[in-house]
């Protein structure tokens, strides 16, 4: 695989460990004890970087084929994953109130971090030349 095929996922995983070290950071910093937490961290950034990682390359096959449909094809992937994300938080949904909501506040900034890098690599596919 040349440089060029790679680079994507290469950028991707270089900006998921940062966030990923920064978010230890912060939680070590405020003191959150993550041991309570029905889903670690690293399961997480696993889950988001497996499924970021799947889109890019469904998006890059897709602009191989046809360009016109990138967008699109990044709307239904994002939908599917929405969907699966939907799967994985319904059991933090479904405790009554939760006397600390950290747990629910971090998935859903590391929901919005990883789509905010799908959707910036998606907006760099589209505007590339064909």
């Amino acid at each position: 695989m040349n440089l060029k095929k790679s680079l994507p996922f290469l950028t991707l995983l270089a900006i998921s460990v940062l966030l990923f070290i920064i978010h230890k950071m912060v939680f070590y910093s405020l003191r959150i004890n993550q041991e309570t937490f029905y889903y670690s961290l690293e399961i997480l950034y696993l889950f988001f970087f497996s499924f970021s990682a799947i889109i890019f390359g469904v998006l890059l096959t897709i602009k191989k084929r046809s360009f016109d449909n990138v967008g699109m094809s990044f709307l239904l992937a994002t939908s599917i994953k929405m969907i699966f994300c939907y799967l994985i938080l319904r059991p933090l949904l479904q405790i009554p109130k939760p006397n600390d909501p950290t747990e629910r506040i971090n998935f859903f900034i590391m929901f919005i971090a990883f789509l905010t890098i799908e959707t910036l690599f998606t907006i760099r596919l589209v505007n590339e030349k064909k």
